[in-house]
């Protein structure tokens, strides 16, 4: 046990490197490294994520449960994952990320086995828990990563190319357990993307490192001589736990807004993952070969989407966040009224408007978390984006549930009614960050040190 906690200790710096030549290729050739390997190693992550949700079918029939208890298992992921995301942010900035995440990704592989080796519902609770709390120890790490190697002016385009990994993942996965649950079975369908976790988990830590520091680089702003906050001075001195949570967070209005937006937009994001297919089948007439490809357009969506929003807020809007955030959930509330008005047999319509939503979701879904990272502090990034992620899980917790509920009483009008409202209230919650690139509580103790 001590081992493995000297492991998650945060690399020590060692001697800089004094060769400029040498600087700028052990940078460039590290920097694509880093961003490769958390690419691939997020994907793994939705391998053992998703794995479930294409397996409940066949799971439910040969074990006879209702949606009931199938809807139990997917609230405590829910969460399980969001109180991780809050946690393990805490965790992973006091931590080395490179094991932080390598671990976390090697123990979703070994829930999902032991899931697969079960059979009764408390069993399928208890792993399906563990696995949305180990799932919690992925994107915090990237996010250490992203602040740590990726400069301020640059950051929204690395963060969204790596954040696409998740769509990837997505629609790697389908192929993956619909050859399992054809050749072999709905357990199988749980062993093999954990084993291919374990793996990814062993990749991950032969290819990642900690900070350009512990390879005895520069720090990434005075490399790019690219400077935000307290620029090249920010990570001279070691912050405590507490002073990240609670001054950097906790007492960070911009937390609170970003949370609030996040919580509703991950309403829509999850009301449209979770009952599209339904709302197809139910109301359209679609069949359900029809109606699972139609979705599909909406992790395609999702892609092109967070890209575009990272690279346009770096390269049309100087860096900053708000004002794509705000126009992205001005359209993701357009996207939801125009895929309710598509009337009926106008498959191509819903087609597009379906891509549009995945577009305008993930475009703040992506977003708000690299505002997160930069609003805070440098060493509290793993910190402000898990504290902004239990926000969004809380939200698609509530996705769930409550929004049967309403849909139960007022039909499908109330769940597009409730959906836009959301989208409504997150678009508020983010047009007073539309000119904020920095850290207000920074900036307060700058101005006293001037």
């Amino acid at each position: 046990m001590a081992s493995i906690f000297n492991l998650l200790k945060p690399a020590p710096y060692i001697k800089p490197i004094q060769d400029s030549q040498e600087i700028e290729c052990t940078y460039n050739y590290w920097r694509i490294r880093i961003l490769y390997s958390m690419f691939v190693g997020y994907a793994f992550y939705y391998f053992t994520r998703k794995s479930f949700t294409f397996a409940m079918p066949d799971l439910a029939q040969e074990l006879h449960y209702d949606k009931t208890q199938l809807g139990i298992l997917g609230s405590i992921f829910s969460i399980t994952y969001g109180l991780s995301k809050f946690a393990s942010g805490i965790l992973s900035d006091r931590s080395n990320p490179r094991y932080f995440m390598a671990i976390g990704l090697m123990m979703t592989g070994v829930a999902n086995i032991l899931f697969g080796l079960s059979s009764s519902i408390f069993l399928f609770c208890v792993f399906w828990g563990l696995n949305g709390w180990f799932q919690g120890f992925g994107w915090p790490p990237c996010a250490r990563f992203l602040t740590h190697w990726y400069s301020h002016s640059e950051r929204g385009a690395w963060w969204s190319t790596c954040s696409v990994s998740h769509n990837v993942g997505t629609l790697l996965i389908p192929w993956i357990v619909g050859a399992c649950l054809y050749f072999l079975g709905w357990r199988y369908a749980m062993y093999i993307p954990g084993f291919l976790c374990i793996l990814g988990g062993l990749f991950l830590i032969n290819r990642l490192r900690d900070t350009p520091q512990s390879l005895g680089l520069p720090s990434i702003e005075d490399f790019r001589k690219d400077y935000s906050g307290f620029g090249a001075n920010e990570g001279l001195q070691k912050l405590s736990t507490k002073e990240i949570l609670v001054e950097h967070v906790l007492k960070n209005g911009y937390m609170w807004m970003l949370g609030l937006a996040y919580f509703f937009v991950y309403i829509v994001r999850t009301g449209v993952n979770d009952w599209t297919v339904l709302y197809l089948l139910d109301e359209k007439g679609y069949s359900r070969m029809g109606a699972n490809a139609c979705i599909s357009l909406f992790e395609v969506g999702g892609f092109v989407g967070s890209l575009c929003a990272g690279w346009s807020s770096d390269r049309l809007f100087g860096a900053r966040r708000g004002p794509v955030n705000v126009l992205f959930a001005a359209g993701m509330m357009l996207s939801v009224l125009i895929f309710w008005l598509v009337p009926e047999d106008y498959v191509v319509l819903d087609a597009i408007s379906i891509f549009m939503l995945g577009f305008t979701i993930f475009g703040p879904q992506m977003l708000i978390g690299v505002a997160a990272a930069e609003l805070s502090h440098k060493q509290a990034a793993a910190t402000s984006t898990g504290f902004v992620g239990f926000c969004a899980y809380m939200g698609a917790a509530c996705a769930g549930a409550p929004l049967g509920k309403i849909t139960d009483y007022t039909g499908w009008e109330g769940y597009f009614i409730s959906m836009i409202v959301c989208g409504g209230i997150s678009m508020v919650a983010l047009l007073p960050l539309w000119n904020a690139t920095k850290n207000p509580r920074l900036m307060k103790v700058k101005a006293k040190l001037v």
